[in-house]
């Protein structure tokens, strides 16, 4: 399995691009102007006295303004900060706009209201096997933001689940392809940042054809699995007492051949070769030795 593989996905179809939208004021102010004014044709019609011809005349064109300018209200849409509307007409996609307040669009175009607001998506705790087959419980946090409207809305049903289910394949993914723990190699946790680089690249390439953009990835839980928890501590005891013996030993072995080259050099006293290696092994014994050692006070001569 290698993690830094491409993922195939689907090319993306279709592209966002600016709607045609005005300012929608302007245009509340001319829809109500238009209503206005078909009243008070209607109502001259009525009260003119011209006749029935006078009559039908005022009725129809007021009710011509009036219906322009509710035609006109239709297309008036309030756009909040950090939201879009994509606009389909007739089925088809006709522009996305992200233009804040009120604007006015195509009457006859569906609006579908799309938060381009950051979100967070924290994935479950996932129980998978690592690289060695050891079972581990791993989830992750992800930061995304919807970068093309036109993709997340027409390339997959819900982008939002969408991003939820890639981002959980891509975290599973990710830990079935390095061990927990391995000082020889890259691990799940002893190589965090490396980690989480994979793992937005991965999600990254998951996700763009939905038109979403990852802004961070993090994992936020790694465990062995609770039935190996406890065999797997007591193995990462076992080789600290090991690495910290290595350093005991290793500091020993440096202390008694600093005692013995200081004990040539000032001529303190003359050892043969199986005096030596007696002190050698006393001195490693006390230094090496994990309980305080008990003091032999020697009143005869160093042979006896």
């Amino acid at each position: 399995m290698d993690p830094a593989a491409k993922v195939e996905m689907p090319t993306p179809k279709i592209s966002e691009r600016r709607a045609y939208d005005i300012n929608g004021w302007w245009m509340l102010v001319l829809a109500l102007a238009l209503m206005l004014l078909g009243a008070a044709a209607v109502l001259l019609g009525v009260l003119g006295g011209g006749g029935t011809a006078a009559l039908v005349a005022g009725i129809a064109v007021g009710s011509v303004l009036a219906v322009a300018g509710l035609v006109l209200a239709v297309g008036l849409t309030a756009v909040a900060p950090g939201e879009a509307r994509v606009l389909q007409v007739l089925g088809r996609y006709s522009g996305t706009v992200r233009t804040d307040g009120l604007r006015w669009v195509n009457p006859l175009s569906e609006r579908q209201k799309i938060s381009t607001r950051i979100r967070n998506h924290e994935t479950g705790l996932a129980k998978v096997n690592d690289l060695d087959g050891n079972p581990i419980e791993i989830s992750a946090v992800v930061v995304w933001q919807v970068r093309d409207t036109a993709r997340a809305v027409f390339e997959v049903d819900d982008f939002v689940e969408f991003v939820a289910f890639q981002t959980e394949a891509a975290v599973r993914h990710i830990a079935g392809s390095y061990p927990y723990d391995n000082a020889e190699e890259t691990s799940l946790r002893d190589n965090a940042d490396e980690i989480t680089a994979q793992l937005s690249a991965e999600v990254t390439q998951r996700v763009a054809s939905a038109g979403v953009d990852i802004v961070e990835s993090r994992i936020t839980g790694l465990a062995y699995a609770p039935e190996i928890a406890q065999a797997m501590l007591r193995r990462q005891q076992a080789g600290a007492i090991v690495a910290a013996r290595q350093r005991i030993v290793e500091g020993a072995v440096g202390m008694v051949q600093l005692a013995l080259d200081r004990l040539v050099e000032d001529d303190v006293v003359e050892l043969d070769e199986e005096r030596k290696a007696t002190m050698v092994s006393n001195l490693l014994v006390v230094l090496c030795g994990d309980r305080d050692a008990q003091p032999v006070l020697n009143t005869g001569s160093l042979y006896q």
